[in-house]
Order: C-alpha cells, then structure tokens, then sequence
C-alpha cells in the first residue's frame, strides 16, 4: 500500500509514518519547508516538497500518481490568524480531495477535529471560531464527494503522553482527550480496513484495542 500524507512534518504525521513503514507500507509526506525532508526520511517516509496554498490541482496530482490512500494532517498551527484557517485547513483540503480524484485515488482519510462545524460561532475565541469552521467546511466537502472513499476522524484534544492502545472510536464519543500516539495508530488502522467509507467517527483515549475498535465501526 502506498500513502501520501499532506502536512507530513506535523506531530501526527511523523507518527504516522513510522508506523506505516514499519509495517512495510510505502509512505510519501508532503512538506512545505526542504529543510524538512531529512525529518521525514529519518521516519522512513519520501518528501514531497509542494505549497498547499499556492499549488495547483495539477501539481498536487501528480505527486499522488500510484498512491491508494491520502491523508490530511496538515493544519495552520498555532499562531496563525483566521485567514490560514481557512486557505490551510479548508482550502488546502479540498485542494488535495480534488486532486486525488484527479488522481484516481479512491480512500481520503480527513483528520478533523471535535466540534468541527461551517457554522460554528467565534465565541470567546474569534481564531478558534475560524478554524473550526474551516475544519467543518472541509469536512462537508469531502462528505459530499461521490469519487471518494472518505472517513473523517475528528479526535478529541490531543496530548503527547506515550499512546495506549486502547480508545474510543465511534460516530459520537462525548468530550475527551487522544494520545497523538493513538491517533497515528487508529488512521494506520483506518487506511486498511473494510467498511469504514463513508464515516465520521469521534475518537478518544478508551479501553479497546484499536483494531478491534475499528472492526467496531465498519459496516
């Protein structure tokens, strides 16, 4: 299986990708920054150098040719302003949905987030009001895509602690935190098993195993 992550640099992803190779999968991150790559192979995964905001549809194809699956890991940060949330985590998502279609690439696993909503209000954050309408506006896209085998995962918040093995994966979980560990474990999962095209799970720290947790929601 080859899969190419978009956002490869980011914390999820690295984690990814050393779990992807270690099964012997063939894995391709795509980085904004060259000063990267060095990251990525020391993962076990091939760098991709391309600007999601500036690309093309074009562009992006072509460095999914062969692939089977696609990830969407990547994200504006922590700092950004609410004009990053949208070119990033929206338009830089649906950016590579149209190019995987172009591609003919068939599963789009959509890293999401809790609360993830296009119409969410700014509340007490206007920044966070932004990116989770740029995460729910992306969300509906690709929900709305008939050329893809899509699941959206929305994790709850995400911390460092060393992954258990153990979560809550199903259509709604309820608030809770998500080992980023787990969260890399649960998309390996995802991007191999059956039945889960067409979901939008919730996932947070839990007690069953994970692939068992995934076998849970297929259909």
């Amino acid at each position: 299986m080859r899969m190419v992550i978009a956002g490869g640099h980011g914390q999820i992803a690295l984690r990814l990708e050393r779990l992807l190779s270690a099964r012997g999968d063939s894995v391709a991150g795509i980085i904004r920054k060259p000063e990267q790559s060095d990251d990525l192979r020391e993962a076990g995964a091939e760098p991709l150098v391309c600007d999601l905001e500036s690309a093309t549809v074009d562009e992006v194809a072509a460095l999914l040719t062969g692939a089977d699956v696609v990830v969407f890991a990547a994200g504006a940060g922590p700092g950004s302003g609410a004009a990053r949330k949208d070119t990033v985590d929206r338009g830089a998502a649906t950016l590579l949905a149209d190019a995987a279609e172009q591609a003919g690439v068939r599963r789009y696993l959509m890293v999401s987030a809790m609360g993830a909503d296009a119409a969410a209000p700014d509340g007490g954050d206007p920044v966070f009001g932004a990116y989770l309408r740029a995460k729910g506006a992306a969300d509906d896209d690709l929900r709305a895509r008939k050329g893809l085998e899509w699941v959206v995962l929305r994790p709850g918040r995400l911390v460092d602690s060393p992954g258990t093995g153990r979560v809550a994966l199903a259509r709604e979980t309820g608030r809770g935190e998500v080992s980023r560990d787990d969260v890399a474990a649960v998309l390996a999962e995802l991007a191999r098993a059956s039945g889960v095209d067409g979901l939008t799970l919730e996932l947070v720290g839990g007690d069953v195993p994970v692939a068992e947790a995934v076998a849970a929601v297929a259909r």
